[in-house]
């Protein structure tokens, strides 16, 4: 079964989260899917990854750098899976129809936003009502707390 783990973002920002995110995926040998909802933000967080902290690579591709299927973690606006990703990371508000294909989604929604929280809150009701089991994670000063 598909694991969701919604992330609440309330200490920092989706370009500070999403490496860490996609580090510990890629530690544990899984590819990885970046679902955003225009390409133009799917680019924006592939030119972030090669410069987001000078000491690291995070070896990933788009639709212009193409070889879907030869990259570890693969930026997109399109519901795709063509790199046989085990995650999926739901950015922006972006859905998938796609969620039973990967082992876990994180679906990372700003917290200061009310409407995406608004949003989020229904993604988790609809990713509920579709029997996924669910977990919530909210940002603290003290790092992440599991919440319900």
């Amino acid at each position: 079964m598909t694991e969701v783990n919604f992330y609440h973002l309330q200490r920092s920002s989706l370009e500070q989260t999403l490496p860490d995110l996609l580090e510990r995926s890629l530690a544990r040998g899984w590819r990885a899917v970046v679902l955003s909802t225009v390409e133009e933000r799917a680019e924006q967080l592939a030119q972030h990854l090669w410069t987001w902290r000078p000491d690291s690579f995070l070896p990933h591709g788009t639709a212009k750098d193409g070889h879907a299927a030869d990259q570890p973690i693969w930026l997109t606006a399109v519901d795709e899976r063509p790199n046989d990703a085990q995650v999926l990371f739901l950015t922006d508000g972006a859905t998938s129809a796609r969620m039973a294909e990967y082992t876990r989604v994180c679906d990372i929604f700003d917290g200061i936003d009310p409407d995406a929280v608004a949003a989020a809150r229904q993604r988790w009701k609809a990713a509920k009502e579709a029997g996924l089991d669910l977990t919530y994670w909210q940002q603290t000063d003290k790092g992440w707390e599991k919440k319900a």
